[in-house]
């Protein structure tokens, strides 16, 4: 039993960080083509969500989703900032 809900809330995290990171990439890119479209305008874009907490402290969890948004930083979906601001909200710091 708890072997499954060690799954479930993993899934549960997982499932949350890309759904903040899909929203995130859609703001930017609605953003650049607002750019596009209007010309050269600012565009103020809100502060990435963290990312939701894991229930309970287990190191697994926030270990894997470090090295899912190191994967996205990596493909370029993130930038420096925004995964040190993920980073961050993972670990509380």
């Amino acid at each position: 039993m708890p072997g499954l809900l060690r799954g479930v809330a993993r899934t549960a995290v997982v499932a949350g960080t890309a759904t903040a990171v899909s929203n995130r990439v859609s703001r930017r890119q609605a953003g650049r083509w607002a750019q596009q479209d209007d010309g050269p305008q600012q565009y103020q874009q809100q502060p990435p969500a963290p990312a939701p907490a894991p229930s309970g402290d287990d190191m697994g969890t926030k270990i894997e989703q470090l090295k899912q948004l190191g994967e996205l930083k990596a493909q370029g979906v993130l930038t420096e900032s925004e995964f040190e601001a993920q980073k961050r909200a993972l670990l509380g710091t």
